[in-house]
């Protein structure tokens, strides 16, 4: 089956650029020295994490202990939640897989260290973690010097939770002005990383992970310095359009969803048959991932989405509108395309415009 014959709307990938992405992280971690683990919160398909696997990743990161149930029961064997898990119930879950798979999990705080303490008292093995250093992104992670020192005297008198390490990742990237500033993150926030990194290894622990990362960073190959020993990027294997706008083009986006034109109502207003429930509403605004629009047709140039509903998607361009027809498909590149592979049972891998297979989206819901 060609691409344009699947039913509307579809989420479709294609595979030789999908590959091409996969070929190209690697390399760079490759070039570097260090382990590449992929995020795969971004497509949650087994299939394409196993690639990534194949072509050289040590591993995989997830987002929740639920993607990574899914994972290991499709065989992936080195997991870690790249997250803080706050309940013991999630933490009983983690010691179930401990007993198949090489799994770690992220925290900043005593009390995840006490929980872990708690439920991993009689298990085979300790609790894996990895604290999380907040390095600009303004969100969770270790704020000050002084919460990890007390983190650290916390750790010497626990017995079942072993620290392997340390992780950050520079989510205020993506609002980086320039390319300038996009490195200037970049090592201020390695850096800042292995500032506690000795703070650990001062304190007596090995410390042996260092796992850093935020796709527009590695994208752009700004420097990696030394004593980083992973990456940990995600949307890069799928790209999306304010992705493609932090390199200058959207060649390397792999992921698009079809739709059809359904109704033009007047000279310039083109609907089409999805909306918010098959793209998001979400929009990036400033910064080098930042694009007008809800949405980017690659073949119109300079056509975006203007407004969208839950079913529909509205572009008003008199031009775009004097070339499309009522039941056309067009393809659309998404804002963000992790949100909306959460939103498709199955994608499409497509090569040379011919649909080769359907791939589950496995994790696709697993939010717990």
């Amino acid at each position: 089956m060609k691409v344009f014959e699947l039913d509307t709307p579809s989420l479709v990938v294609d595979g030789d650029i999908l590959e091409s992405n996969l070929r190209y992280m690697q390399t760079f971690a490759n070039m570097n020295g260090v382990r590449l683990r992929p995020h795969t919160k971004t497509h949650k398909t087994p299939a394409i994490a196993f690639k990534a696997v194949e072509l050289g990743a040590c591993g995989i990161a997830v987002a929740k202990v639920g993607e990574a149930e899914v994972m290991a029961a499709n065989g992936l064997k080195d997991i870690f939640i790249a997250n803080e898990i706050a309940s013991p119930e999630k933490m009983k879950r983690i010691r179930k897989l401990a007993e198949t798979v090489d799994i770690s999990f992220g925290f900043d705080c005593r009390d995840h260290l006490l929980m872990a303490e708690e439920v991993f008292k009689d298990a085979e093995r300790p609790a894996r973690v990895l604290a999380e250093i907040e390095v600009g992104e303004v969100r969770s992670g270790v704020v000050t010097k002084e919460q990890f020192a007390d983190i650290l005297d916390c750790l010497k008198g626990l017995e079942h939770v072993e620290l392997r390490g340390v992780f950050s990742h520079d989510g205020n990237s993506y609002h980086a002005k320039d390319m300038k500033e996009l490195s200037e993150i970049a090592v201020g926030a390695q850096t800042r990383t292995l500032e506690f990194v000795k703070m650990a290894r001062d304190a007596g622990f090995e410390c042996p992970v260092v796992s850093y990362g935020a796709t527009p960073t590695f994208m752009n190959r700004v420097p990696i310095l030394s004593g980083i020993t992973e990456l940990r990027p995600g949307t890069y294997a799928l790209m999306d359009a304010s992705q493609g706008h932090a390199i200058g083009t959207l060649d390397r986006c792999a992921a698009f969803v079809l739709a059809a034109v359904i109704s033009k109502p007047t000279d310039e207003r083109v609907v089409l048959d999805v909306g918010a429930k098959g793209l998001t509403m979400q929009e990036r605004k400033g910064g080098i991932c930042g694009i007008e629009g809800l949405g980017a047709l690659p073949d119109y140039p300079g056509v975006v989405i203007d407004r969208m509903s839950d079913e529909h998607a509205v572009i008003e361009n008199r031009d775009f509108a004097s070339k499309v027809s009522i039941g056309q498909k067009v393809r659309i590149i998404p804002v963000h395309i992790c949100p909306v592979c959460n939103l498709y049972d199955n994608m499409y891998l497509a090569r040379g415009g011919e649909v080769v297979s359907e791939l589950p989206i496995a994790c696709r819901g697993m939010m717990r």
